[in-house]
């Protein structure tokens, strides 16, 4: 017997009233693991442009779901988490079609037009149509500290994609980021609906495993590719599907399970920041004054949207 509330069912003044209970979760656990989460996710902008041509997108794409499917595979059966069904499970299966297979071959593709600095600052604007969306359609309202955040983060990816990074950018590649952008805040508002009835570990290495199966007709290409891949890039290949895919999707989605959609997306306005200083550090991408200013923006807009509201003393 299924005993599942159904979010359908709980009027909206009610899921307003859930909202400030839901913020008190941002405990220190839940912030380290968002830090983390931010730095991996950054390095996978900095990883997919090390592997360059030596691996093509789609390849590229299957062997990191691969990788990652098989690492939390097996944290699931030392964990065994219970599975999930019906509808939680239809939207999982979405996400990982969205998000693990879509959104990482989309940027894969994009990373070959763009360097790593300007297709991070493409792909956050994904935060943002999350806020919007999840205000409006998950009932998470739009707090002011988030929506001043978010602008000033806002405006520091504009600087940062105006004059901090780009040399290497084409239309291609500015059109691809942006759908990326879009596959990712799809993801995550389908992610935070399944996540109301699915165990964290459940939902990230079930979704991560069909994003592997959708991209499997890659396969054969795969097969040649790799084997005569330089070693450096195989093992690039094997970081993307073990840090920024196993590990840094499962602390995510423990993160956006105890925290509103809208403000968890809004923290990954900060990557953009660490990528410029990542391509700076080990891919000789130098950012220039207003990448500087721009990454600064962006760590401040957080910072403000991560604070929380002032409730009058009773």
């Amino acid at each position: 017997m299924r005993t599942s509330p159904a979010p359908s069912s709980v009027p909206a003044p009610m899921a307003a009233a859930a909202l400030p209970a839901e913020r008190t979760a941002t405990g220190w656990p839940v912030l380290a693991a968002m830090a983390v989460v931010l730095v991996l996710w950054a390095s996978a902008f900095i990883a997919i442009r090390f592997v360059g041509d030596a691996i093509s997108p789609g390849p590229l794409a299957l062997g990191r779901q691969l990788v990652g499917a098989a690492a939390l595979v097996a944290v699931a059966l030392i964990r065994r988490p219970p599975l999930p069904r019906g509808r939680t499970l239809a939207l999982i299966a979405l996400y990982g079609v969205l998000w693990f297979a879509g959104y990482t071959l989309v940027l894969n593709l994009a990373e070959r037009h763009l360097d790593a600095g300007t297709a991070a600052m493409l792909v956050n604007i994904a935060p943002l149509l999350v806020a919007v969306a999840a205000g409006a359609l998950l009932k998470e309202g739009f707090p002011r500290s988030l929506m001043i955040g978010m602008l000033v983060a806002f405006v520091g990816v504009v600087v940062i994609a105006t004059g901090g990074v780009g040399a290497h950018s084409d239309p291609l590649g500015i059109a691809l980021g942006i759908l990326a952008a879009v596959l990712y805040a799809l993801g995550v508002l389908v992610q935070k609906v399944a996540l109301r009835t699915a165990d964290a570990l459940s939902a990230t290495w079930v979704g991560c495993a069909i994003g592997a199966a959708v991209l499997l007709p890659f396969l054969p290409q795969a097969v040649g590719e790799f084997a005569v891949a330089p070693a450096p890039a195989v093992w690039a290949t094997a970081y993307l599907g073990v840090f920024p895919t196993a590990v840094a999707f499962l602390l995510w989605a423990y993160v956006l399970k105890r925290t509103p959609a809208g403000l968890t997306a809004s923290a990954t306005l900060a990557v953009p920041a660490i990528v410029v200083l990542l391509s700076w550090l080990l891919l000789g991408e130098l950012p220039t004054l207003l990448g500087m200013v721009g990454g600064a923006l962006c760590l401040i807009g957080v910072a403000i949207s991560r604070r929380s509201p002032r409730h009058p003393k009773g």
